[in-house]
C-alpha cells in the first residue's frame, strides 16, 4: 500500500509536510481532505486519526497525527538529506528548540490573526472587536521579534547554514497571515530575506504551489458555504473572542 498522507493546504502544518515529502521525492498518495467543511469529523478519517486533525500519514497498517512527528518519520525512513534533522548535537538541538517554541507562539499568533481578520467576520458575521484585533496583532508582533531576534539572529537560517524543518515550520505559519491581507514581512526586511532564502531552498515552484490556495483565501471566502461552519461556531467564539 502506497504512503497516504491527508492534507488540506489550507492550513500551515500541512503545507509543511507537503512541501517536505515532495522536496525530497517521497511518493506519496495525496489525500485531500477539507478541514473548513468538517471532512476530518466522518467516519473514515477517524480510522486514519482520532484526534480528528490534518496532517496525517498511513504508511501501511501504521498510521501517524501531528506535522513534526510526521517529518521527523518520514526524514528517517526515507533517510533525506540531514540538513532537514540534523545529526550533529547543537544543530538539532536549535531545531527541537524551535519546534519546541511555535506551537504556542507564533502557530497560535498566526493562526488568530487569520481567523479575526478574514474567517470569523466574512463567514461567521461577527464584528471583531478593535481591542481584540489590536491585542492579536501585538502578540504576533512580539513572536514575530522572537523569530528573528532569538531564533535567526545573523544566521542565514534557523540551525545555521542550511535550511531546516524548523525554518520549514516556521515560514508556513508566517505566511498564514499573509493570506489575510496583513504583509507581515513589511518594514522586516531580515525577516523577508530569511523568507526568500527559505522559499528559494525548498524550490520556488513548490513554495509558490503550496501556498496558492492560502494566498487566495480574500478570494476564496467569498464563496464559501458559511453554513458549514455553523457547527464550529461556539468553539471558535469562544477560542478567539
Amino acid at each position: 500500500m502506497a504512503l497516504e498522507i491527508y492534507l488540506d493546504l489550507f492550513s500551515q502544518p500541512c503545507r509543511s509536510v507537503y512541501i517536505f515529502a515532495k522536496k525530497n521525492n517521497i511518493p506519496f498518495e495525496f489525500k485531500k481532505i477539507s478541514l473548513l467543511e468538517g471532512q476530518q469529523y466522518g467516519e473514515d478519517f477517524g480510522k486514519i486519526n482520532m484526534m480528528r486533525k490534518a496532517p496525517a500519514i498511513r504508511d501501511g497498517d501504521f498510521c501517524l497525527a501531528e506535522s513534526v512527528a510526521i517529518m521527523q518519520y518520514l526524514a528517517e525512513k526515507f533517510q533525506t538529506p540531514a540538513h532537514w534533522y540534523p545529526s550533529d548535537l547543537q544543530q538539532r538541538a536549535r531545531v527541537n528548540e524551535y519546534l519546541s517554541w511555535q506551537h504556542m507562539a507564533i502557530r497560535m499568533h498566526g493562526s488568530k490573526i487569520f481567523w479575526l481578520r478574514l474567517l470569523i467576520p466574512k463567514i461567521m458575521g461577527v464584528e471583531v472587536p478593535q481591542d481584540k484585533m489590536d491585542a492579536a496583532l501585538e502578540d504576533l508582533n512580539g513572536s514575530l521579534k522572537l523569530v528573528e531576534d532569538k531564533f535567526l539572529q545573523d544566521r542565514p537560517f534557523i540551525a545555521g547554514e542550511q535550511v531546516s524543518l524548523a525554518d520549514l515550520v516556521a515560514i508556513v505559519e508566517i505566511m498564514q497571515p499573509v493570506g489575510s491581507g496583513l504583509d507581515v514581512f513589511e518594514s522586516r526586511p531580515r525577516l523577508s530575506a530569511w523568507r526568500e532564502r527559505v522559499r528559494v531552498a525548498v524550490g520556488t515552484e513548490l513554495f509558490d504551489e503550496a501556498h496558492k490556495d492560502i494566498l487566495a483565501a480574500q478570494e476564496m471566502v467569498k464563496n464559501l458555504d458559511a453554513s458549514k461552519m455553523q457547527v464550529f461556531k461556539p468553539k471558535i467564539l469562544k477560542l478567539f473572542l
